[in-house]
């Protein structure tokens, strides 16, 4: 999937392709200044807010590097069925934001079209599941203190201006879950600075940074989206091994009492799982094996679709063995005759596909990979996500073109 901001953000940081992602601190600025207020503005933020059911800490809200309790800012509404639903109380978030304080929403990509293809074209370029939080700031507030992250982070400014301290790691490839705590920052500043709506930076997992708009005055505000990337680790592939495992006896028996013999066949067998299950094949299963998190589903009763769109977390594999197209990807394994995969090359580009002017043959395969869930139907919400991002796919006289 071409996305403008995957390139954009590419050229900025001076990456060429996704291997950069956690090596190193990198800094730069978008070179199409309309594409950050196109992502989220402040105004549309505070739209999805209000028209969610929402709970901390999807939602949080911090004054003075503190966080505010929840029930400061959420309500709990009871409609006509007696049904108790949370939702946010605007106006007092308003005086949060008023009072110099900042509102936090995790996993706006949920909510929002336009993030949510941002962060799928993210993932199916980087190879990792990719999320998107919104931080929005007010006036001469304080942010949160210096702390890391156990992922990977590349932060937009989409408008305002915030200043940020980028140090390094205290500890190599700390994790979340960790057999030493890390606690004690870096004395190591590595960049010390304002983010401007336009500017990008890459923050690699467990390096130490603080935000703030101190000292930015009482008339401005902030507000920057992190795009955050879950990368798998060593540990990752052995938890993996370790509930792979359980599919053989003799690893589900006691260790207590056993021989040392059986002890012997335990290691045995440990090794030949992991050689059988190396990290580029377990990579490559669970990137296949991945379900869509979540997508439209086909009602035939509706009609057929105008347009599709992919919906996998991560690029289909489409492979041509003999007269047959194998597909892998979003927990499916499909195989298609040979006719099939000019179209399914576009059905599962990652671009959205208008099918007005498609031969039968082709309209009969969007609906069955809608059917499959690799694809959704387009609508006019969805649609909107790709608007000016991704390039759209027509059909015209049978041949699909980029329009």
């Amino acid at each position: 999937m071409e996305h403008r901001l995957v390139t954009h953000i590419e050229k900025a940081l001076g990456w060429d392709g996704p291997g950069s992602v956690g090596t190193a601190f990198a800094r730069g600025r978008l070179t199409d200044p309309g594409l950050p207020a196109r992502l989220l503005t402040p105004h549309r933020l505070l739209d999805l807010i209000k028209r969610r059911h929402l709970a901390n800490p999807q939602l949080r809200c911090y004054a003075e590097g503190d966080e505010i309790h929840p029930s400061t800012f959420l309500s709990t509404n009871v409609n006509r069925r007696r049904q108790a639903v949370s939702q946010a109380d605007m106006a007092a978030l308003g005086r949060i934001l008023n009072g110099g304080g900042t509102v936090v929403l995790d996993h706006v990509d949920f909510f929002d079209p336009t993030l949510e293809v941002a962060c799928r074209a993210l993932g199916w370029w980087s190879g990792e599941l990719t999320s998107a939080n919104a931080y929005l700031a007010v006036g001469d507030t304080d942010g949160f203190h210096l702390h890391w992250d156990d992922h990977e982070v590349i932060a937009v400014q989409l408008s305002g201006e915030k200043s940020w301290e980028v140090r390094g790691p205290s500890r190599p490839a700390p994790m979340y879950r960790d057999a030493e705590r890390n606690r004690t920052p870096s004395g190591e500043v590595l960049w010390k600075g304002t983010m401007r709506a336009g500017d990008v930076m890459h923050i690699p997992r467990g390096f130490w940074h603080t935000a703030t708009r101190l000292g930015s005055g009482s008339g401005g505000h902030s507000l920057h989206v992190t795009f955050g990337f879950t990368k798998r680790t060593g540990v990752t592939w052995a938890n993996f091994l370790s509930d792979a495992a359980r599919a053989d006896e003799v690893f589900r028996h006691d260790l207590e009492g056993a021989e040392g013999t059986a002890h012997a066949v335990l290691t045995d067998k440990l090794s030949a799982l992991a050689a059988a299950y190396s990290p580029e094949r377990y990579l490559d299963e669970l990137r296949s094996n991945t379900p869509p998190a979540r997508h439209i589903p086909y009602v035939t009763a509706f009609g057929r679709p105008e347009g599709v769109s992919a919906v996998t977390e991560f690029a289909p594999s489409i492979v041509r063995s003999g007269d047959t197209v194998q597909v892998r990807g979003g927990g499916k394994r499909l195989t298609f005759h040979e006719r099939a995969e000019p179209g399914l090359r576009v059905l599962l580009s990652g671009h959205p596909v208008y099918l007005d002017g498609a031969d039968e043959g082709t309209t009969t395969l969007a609906d069955l990979l809608i059917t499959e869930g690799l694809c959704e139907p387009l609508t006019e919400t969805s649609s909107s996500g790709y608007t000016g991002l991704v390039t759209p796919v027509t059909y015209s006289k049978r041949q699909p073109t980029s329009a």
